[in-house]
């Protein structure tokens, strides 16, 4: 009898947080621990000798961190890996460059390492074991950008004066990288302001901006209730609330806001863009890119009704998890499906500013 479970390979420092991790995921009769590691150079080996189909791997640890890990881990074999991050501000910054270099998804460890996992955290874990299992089974990856590639127009180094267009974007699982392979392509003078919805904690959103800056033309920051919409600056809505704008004519602004998560997400994609469905905006391009669920079609299909935006969706190809896009194509409010790297040019020739 054949033993079809989803194998794990847990690898944490700790051996408490290893049991902890093992019994969560035994709870889920689909799948089982295959072994277990205290370091990255233990999990090189047993990842070798077990062939595990997914890994969780800690961000920080003795001997040989987690980036370190990943890096060679992915030299080695096309794993599936979900990357375990603490709190802290140096594994939250890890952790964003891991999902950059191929990690498939994270989860936090609890604040309280002695508390029993919520069912919550859990299921997040089991889904997220489910879905990178069903990502390296298909074989989707993402051309990773190195440092900062030659931008699509060739423009001046200045941001534009002159706010024309507003670019919105919704994105989930896949996320990080997918933004890390985009947001290089785009000139410093493009005339328009970036908005994101990005899934993720609070606090990881932050280190996502400040990676994306590094490696971007543009400049990119974790937006802040008030900030006035520019061109040539993204803006990241914080992982602790929803992002919606006030508007008076062009001149607009970002209102953060702490209402409940909507469809089990703060910031929600839906509300973001019936923000802006709302504002006194035109001239926008709203882009739905890889992550599960429906988040972002029922807000396109208003902001649709009221604006007429083009709207943009990542094919399936490309996108590691292909739910928010294929629900938004579905809907029928598309205007065109375009694979990851595409979509940059897609949006500068809407534009007409691409040269």
């Amino acid at each position: 009898m054949t033993d079809d479970r989803i194998r794990v390979l847990v690898v944490d420092d700790s051996a408490f947080m290893r049991r902890v991790i093992q019994n969560m995921i035994e709870m889920d009769p689909e799948m089982c621990v295959a072994g277990s590691a205290k370091n990255g150079l233990d999990a090189l080996k047993k990842a070798k000798e077990l062939n595990p189909d997914v890994i969780t791997l800690d961000v920080e640890m003795p001997v040989m961190d987690g980036l370190t890990a990943l890096k060679k881990l992915l030299q080695q074999d096309n794993y599936a890996v979900i990357m375990v991050s603490s709190h802290t501000q140096k594994g939250k910054s890890a952790t964003i460059k891991a999902l950059e270099l191929g990690a498939f998804d994270f989860i936090l460890k609890p604040s309280n390492v002695f508390s029993m996992p919520s069912e919550e955290m859990r299921t997040e874990l089991a889904e997220k074991i489910r879905l990178a299992f069903r990502n390296r089974r298909q074989g989707r990856g993402i051309e990773k950008a190195v440092g900062k590639t030659v931008p699509l127009a060739v423009g001046s180094a200045e941001t534009a004066s002159e706010l024309q267009y507003l670019i919105a974007i919704g994105v989930s699982t896949g996320g990080p990288r997918a933004l890390s392979s985009i947001m290089p392509m785009f000139p410093a003078d493009l005339p328009a302001a970036i908005l994101v919805v990005q899934h993720m904690p609070k606090g990881f959103t932050r280190s996502l901006a400040s990676r994306l800056n590094e490696i971007s033309y543009l400049t990119v920051k974790e937006a802040a209730d008030n900030d006035v919409l520019r061109p040539g600056i993204v803006y990241i809505a914080p992982g602790s609330h929803h992002l919606t704008i006030k508007s008076d004519g062009r001149k607009a602004r970002i209102a953060l806001s702490d209402q409940p998560p909507l469809g089990g997400f703060r910031p929600s994609v839906d509300v973001m863009m019936r923000s802006i469905a709302d504002s006194d905006l035109t001239d926008i391009i709203a882009v739905i890119m890889t992550g599960m669920g429906s988040d972002g079609t029922k807000g396109l299909i208003e902001l649709k009704e009221k604006k007429k935006p083009y709207i943009i969706a990542q094919d399936e190809s490309t996108s590691i998890v292909f739910g928010m896009p294929k629900v938004a194509i579905e809907s029928g409010v598309v205007n065109e499906v375009a694979p990851l790297k595409e979509i940059p040019s897609r949006i500068m020739n809407y534009m007409g500013v691409r040269q």
